[in-house]
């Protein structure tokens, strides 16, 4: 791919992730209803896109709940508020095995089911885009293994593409972007693929710039890309994914912060990457042309 500048940026926000960070800061959504507004506010700032999990709304904990989904959905698509609704799809795969020397049976943690249960959210609410992790890897923690094969993801793959579901490849290292291209080959994802090229996640690429830009490098010229990185290196790379033609990522999955000592909202944090992105002489984007750029339809609040 040219190095070229994008003049034309979507923003999207990560709004809550599912790392344990539901107790380091207020601001981490938990409930449904807490989910949609954070979502909401950070589209009136300017977040195109909203990419969403769930969580158990009493402990914070990632869920999978197929209630928790529709609920988000629906106070998404009742509001008046437009955006691109994003869901992931990248949970159903974590193992966790027992240790070095018992690593069978898994443990506690453990979450590994099949390729329709890991779809059936997307399949239940339709959203305009959802989350392929296109590839197996080691997380930070020391036993924990987030599993994706090929096999499974040649099956997601394809009930996503059936549903009319965009996805979106997440791309946490250069083979996970090979494998990417071997599903485009094979007829599994459309040609104008659309991922999001995951920096500084601890086991992946690491988020220095020879490595980010071997990851631009590898993507396609028909792709869309958007780029992230984690902590207070969340902004740098809003610079350096719209320098290098991409789309940013900002939102608290991936930092807590503002500033030093003081805790980010998801709006907040859009705000900053829109001062970015028009302060390098570029524009955001809003929900409309994100999917007359990426061929998406809007889909109607459920009646």
């Amino acid at each position: 791919m040219p190095l070229q500048m994008n003049r034309e940026v979507f923003i999207t926000c990560a709004v809550t992730g599912s790392g344990g960070t539901q107790d380091r800061s207020p601001h981490v959504p938990r409930s449904p209803k807490q989910i949609a507004d954070s979502a909401i506010a950070a589209a009136k700032a300017g977040a195109a896109v909203v990419h969403c999990h769930v969580r158990d709304p009493e402990t914070g904990a990632p869920s999978r709940d197929l209630g928790l989904y529709r609920e988000v959905t629906d106070r998404i698509r009742d509001s008046e508020v437009d955006m691109v609704l994003n869901l992931t799809a990248g949970m159903g795969g974590d193992m966790v095995f027992g240790g070095v020397e018992t690593p069978l049976p898994t443990v506690a943690g453990t979450d590994m089911v099949g390729a329709t249960e890991r779809v059936a959210h997307v399949a239940e609410c339709l959203p305009e885009i959802c989350t392929l992790d296109c590839g197996t890897m080691n997380f930070a923690e020391a036993d924990y293994v987030m599993t994706n094969t090929p096999g499974m993801l040649t099956a997601m793959g394809k009930m996503m593409t059936d549903l009319g579901v965009k996805p979106e490849i997440e791309a946490f290292d250069t083979g996970h972007l090979w494998y990417a291209k071997q599903l485009v080959k094979d007829g599994v994802l459309e040609p104008n693929a659309l991922v999001q090229l995951c920096m500084g996640v601890p086991w992946g690429a690491p988020d220095d710039l020879n490595t980010f830009m071997a990851m631009v490098n590898n993507v396609p010229d028909e792709w869309t890309f958007s780029a992230f990185s984690l902590g207070r290196n969340q902004m740098a790379y809003v610079a350096a994914a719209v320098l290098a033609g991409g789309n940013v990522r900002v939102g608290l999955e991936d930092n807590l912060w503002l500033d030093k000592g003081v805790l980010a909202e998801n709006w907040q944090l859009v705000e900053r990457a829109g001062t970015i992105i028009e302060n390098m002489g570029a524009r955001v984007i809003g929900p409309a042309e994100v999917r007359e750029k990426l061929g998406l339809v809007k889909r109607a609040p459920k009646g």
